[in-house]
């Protein structure tokens, strides 16, 4: 049973300090593996007023913010519009995630901008980013034998190779294909509790190391022969799009 998202989320735009860009779900609920005790990771982009940005007190690039309401706890992270943009351009597939995440809370004309502006910011050096975060979550899973850091290794391998291929950002684990036919399995036993341990019946650690090398080899393949720029092309383009916001131009 996959975990339901609380409908009083589109409220918790209007409470922030300045006005968001946009508001989207990420974590286990937008790669496909919410379990029944999972937190809710809300992300954004704010948009600081022009006296906090050239005057000598400037507002917060990064806002954070965690509470619990009826029994879920929310993760709320959002940055200024410039940070952001300098994060699209840096390779970043986590907040090219967020911005492309379908499960919106808040939108507006500045996230559709941003939206449209998204494939001129990916480049074959985002394999760089999946790689490595496999590897991070590989070596949590050998330390603490959960089985959120695996899938996420998974997770993000799969996602790579197919932006690799074709430009495309799918981040819901079970709409990718190409994992081995035991995911499902691990996917069904993570929704069960947020931080639980690899099933028994799980394929043992040569097996799991194996499938997770062969997915990796898989990337850099599919990095190697990929048809993306090596540089984003939309940085004019943001730039115009910050300013215009920012002077209250659009």
């Amino acid at each position: 049973m996959t975990a339901v998202l609380p409908g009083w989320l589109g409220e918790v735009a209007g409470e922030q300090p300045y006005p968001l860009a946009f508001a989207t779900v990420s974590g286990a609920h937008l790669y496909g593996f919410p379990s029944r005790d999972s937190d809710v990771d809300l992300r954004g982009v704010h948009v600081l007023p022009p006296e906090e940005v050239v005057g000598l007190r400037t507002g917060e690039q990064t806002l954070v913010r965690s509470w619990v309401r009826d029994g879920v706890e929310v993760d709320l992270v959002t940055h200024d519009l410039a940070k952001f943009c300098r994060m699209l351009l840096e390779r970043n597939g986590y907040v090219l995630e967020q911005l492309l995440s379908p499960l919106v809370v808040r939108s507006s004309p500045w996230h559709e901008e941003l939206r449209s502006l998204a494939p001129g910011c990916v480049t074959r050096h985002h394999a760089h980013h999946y790689l490595g975060f496999a590897r991070t979550q590989r070596r949590l899973f050998g330390r603490t034998g959960e089985l959120k850091p695996l899938l996420y290794a998974f997770r993000v391998l799969l996602t790579g190779a197919l932006l690799m291929r074709t430009g495309a950002l799918v981040a819901d684990l079970t709409l990718l294909a190409g994992g081995p036919p035991y995911l499902p399995d691990l996917v069904a036993a993570k929704r069960e509790a947020e931080h639980g341990a690899l099933p028994d019946a799980a394929p043992g650690r040569d097996l799991l190391d194996r499938d997770l090398d062969r997915l990796a080899a898989g990337l850099e393949e599919a990095r190697d022969a990929s048809r993306l720029p090596e540089t984003a092309s939309a940085r004019d383009a943001l730039h115009d799009l910050v300013v215009r916001i920012r002077l209250g131009r659009g």
